[in-house]
């Protein structure tokens, strides 16, 4: 049996966001859950902190047999850091998205003051995200994205708590496969190296014509990546056999692969 993918989603959002790849990943009879965090979702209401997100992420672990590759975007993408620093053991390999970026100097510059703007409106904020999404994606991803619910009353409990996260140390102490993805015209790529440098054993990758919402502007790219992530923790853990030849093929396609994103500008 193949290795469990477990998707955690971004700031405000909820599970929803990861339609796409829930569809895509499944349909290859891979096993993939999606959790909420704290104060978002089915648990919006809920009180937001670090520990406790850390605890959603590994509780959905432990729901699909106690070690999965850890697949986080943005907010999801710092929590799931944080969590394969704290027990990796329980993390076969990480896929970080759209999270390159120190939390306190990212979430301060990006996301501090309109979070606080955003509050003193009558309705913190929820009809602005909700039209902000609906212009800045397409082919359905703005509705995988609002059917969850926008958590927008979240936002200030989150940035308080993951600007004191050190994502670097945290990175640096986990051993295993580490998969860092960043749409090429992402903001939050401006420590990519440095989050590459301290990496064990890292990838980096820029997604052509994507944002910060990579896995919704490239929904099967993305889940490519995940697969191929996928596959390769899988070959690692022993949990399938594969025949010396077709794994170079594997390998030269791989790197053919990497060669076409990076022909493409990045």
């Amino acid at each position: 049996m193949g290795v469990p993918i477990v998707l955690v989603h971004g700031l405000r959002l909820s599970s929803s966001m990861w339609r796409p790849q829930l569809e895509l990943l499944r349909s290859e009879g891979r096993r993939v859950v999606a959790p909420d965090l704290p104060g978002h979702g089915s648990r919006r209401g809920e009180e937001f902190s670090l520990g406790r997100a850390v605890d959603a992420v590994l509780g959905a672990i432990d729901g699909v047999g106690g070690r999965a590759l850890l697949v986080g975007l943005s907010l999801g993408g710092f929590v799931s850091i944080a969590a394969a620093g704290a027990a990796p053991g329980r993390v076969a390999g990480l896929v970080a998205a759209s999270c390159t970026a120190k939390p306190a100097q990212a979430l301060a510059q990006v996301y501090r003051i309109p979070a606080v703007l955003m509050d003193r409106l009558p309705d913190k904020g929820a009809a602005v995200n909700e039209r902000f999404h609906r212009l800045t994606l397409r082919d359905g991803a703005a509705e995988a994205v609002l059917d969850g619910g926008l958590a927008v009353e979240a936002a200030t409990a989150v940035i308080d708590e993951i600007s004191h996260l050190d994502a670097i140390s945290s990175l640096s102490s986990y051993g295993g496969p580490v998969w860092l993805i960043n749409g090429a015209r992402d903001h939050f790529r401006i420590h990519e190296k440095k989050f590459f440098d301290v990496c064990v054993d890292g990838r980096l990758v820029n997604v052509p014509r994507a944002g910060h919402m990579v896995s919704l502007d490239q929904p099967v790219n993305f889940s490519r990546i995940v697969a191929d992530a996928a596959d390769v923790v899988e070959v690692r853990e022993g949990r399938v056999r594969v025949d010396p030849g077709a794994q170079e093929s594997a390998r030269v396609k791989a790197e053919e692969e990497r060669s076409e994103l990076e022909a493409d500008g990045l």
